[in-house]
């Protein structure tokens, strides 16, 4: 089992670093607003809170499209309109919007499921020292500090 020292929590789960996993979803959540080129959805995937505070690595972002282009969820066609060099733009399948279905059934009952875990967290947070309750990165005013 491998130990995370409480000064490198940056490393361990519980600071959201596999949400990228939610990646597909999103990519899918996206391309059913319209088609789109692979920097654009790099773009946007920036502003959605499931990703992180980190702008997504447009490389990852490729290689998540260029598997979902392998599993047929999306089509890669060829944008000639912009007068520069051609550019890849994505469009989600009909098998991509079944899967983006699929997701959302899968994504409620993690909610559901994070509902009750957040609860039973914070009810066992409240029987412990003061100490333990502290939320990293989350700032403290004065008056809380007395």
């Amino acid at each position: 089992m491998d130990h995370v020292s409480m000064a490198n929590l940056d490393a361990c789960p519980c600071a959201g670093a596999t949400l990228d996993r939610l990646i597909q979803p999103a990519i899918l959540s996206l391309l059913s607003e319209g088609p789109m080129h692979g920097y654009g959805l790099a773009e946007r995937l920036h502003g959605l809170a499931a990703t992180g505070e980190a702008k997504p690595d447009i490389s990852g972002v490729y290689r998540f499209l260029r598997a979902m282009q392998r599993k047929g969820l999306v089509r890669p066609s060829w944008d000639l309109s912009h007068g520069g060099p051609p550019r890849k733009l994505y469009t989600i399948t009909r098998d991509g919007h079944r899967c983006l279905a699929h997701w959302v059934a899968t994504l409620q009952r993690y909610r559901d499921g994070i509902d009750e875990l957040l609860r039973a967290a914070r009810k066992a947070m409240a029987r412990q020292p003061a100490i333990a309750r502290r939320v990293p990165g989350r700032k403290r005013n004065r008056l809380s500090a007395k």
